[in-house]
């Protein structure tokens, strides 16, 4: 392929969420009409498009498939993390990367809130009943006047505090750059007394943290003892954040009052994992992040960077900009 026959954004043939990949290439060229958007639909398709492809926006981009990336200038990544990209090799080709940040946030900030009112209402316990034909009434909670920490104020942990303002609770913030504030009551960091105090005062402990050495294990077993004993913790961030043999043990000694857990670890879960059995812990198979929004926001994205390299060239600031 001829640089004169590449595309002006390449799309790589991974999707996410079961969603078709098409959808991506189509939104895409409905935002950038006058743009050429190509499609790489199978493996040797991308490693030819990929040679004289300057824009390439994928879920992933493997070291073996940038090797035949000559003239690589921007890498849109379809997902908000980059961690699993060979961003050292990225950076030393002078390869601009951007992330998928922004996109998760309405979804998953409703996935939080939907997990926080399921414990608070329990209707764990009266959708068992109705199993049953059980008409027995059963005590409930009220969501109002109660503490949640987000842990984590990115896109997804903004989205969840904007979510829960009109619920009357208040909102502690944890971030790395607390002074940064944001839309939480009290924002904090991770370090000292008080990151244990929050946990001593929780009604609902959010996690929504990117992993990091900071945040591995974060939710050890003296964090468990630490926290309100009424509880609950919903992790929409990852499975490791949180030790899961110190969970396990929480639940089965009540340090707890249950657990939403979209992520896991080990995940998936193995079939026969103690987190199945219990009635107080909800598990999702890393569903949060899927919405019918993803590829459109994504594509908003894209074609914007796209705008901004027309109007300013290749050293422009983009928007979800990674790397350098």
């Amino acid at each position: 392929m001829s640089d004169a026959d590449a595309p002006d954004v390449l799309v790589l043939r991974k999707g996410t969420h079961g969603i078709p990949i098409e959808q991506y290439a189509d939104v895409i060229r409905d935002r950038l009409p006058d743009h050429t958007v190509e499609l790489a639909r199978t493996p040797a398709a991308e490693r030819e498009a990929i040679q004289n492809a300057t824009f390439v926006t994928g879920m992933t981009l493997e070291e073996d498939l940038l090797e035949h990336a000559e003239d690589l200038s921007v890498f849109a990544c379809a997902y908000a993390g980059t961690g699993h990209l060979p961003l050292e090799e990225l950076e030393s080709r002078g390869v601009t990367v951007t992330n998928a940040s922004g996109v998760h946030g309405p979804n998953i900030g409703e996935h939080v809130l939907g997990s926080i009112l399921r414990f608070t209402r329990r209707f764990h316990v009266g959708a068992r009943r109705q199993r049953r034909r059980e008409w027995r009434h059963y005590r409930a909670h009220e969501l109002q006047g109660s503490t949640v920490t987000v842990v984590g104020l990115g896109a997804i942990g903004q989205a969840v505090c904007e979510r829960l303002e009109p619920f009357g609770v208040e909102t502690i913030g944890v971030r790395y750059t607390p002074e940064k504030g944001g839309p939480a009551d009290e924002v904090i960091g991770f370090e000292g007394k008080a990151f244990d105090d929050a946990l001593s005062r929780t009604d609902y402990l959010v996690l929504a943290c990117p992993l990091s050495e900071t945040t591995r294990g974060l939710l050890d077993r003296e964090a468990f003892v630490t926290i309100d004993p009424d509880a609950v913790v919903v992790n929409v961030a990852r499975g490791p954040v949180i030790e899961t043999d110190a969970l396990v043990e929480a639940l089965r000694s009540n340090w707890i009052r249950g657990a939403a857990l979209d992520v896991t670890d080990p995940e998936p879960l193995p079939e026969d994992h103690p987190l199945w059995t219990f009635e107080n812990v909800q598990l999702t198979p890393h569903n949060a992040g899927h919405t019918p929004q993803y590829y459109d926001r994504l594509a908003d994205i894209v074609a914007e960077n796209v705008r901004r390299i027309d109007a300013e060239g290749v050293d422009a600031d983009l928007e979800n900009q990674v790397l350098p």
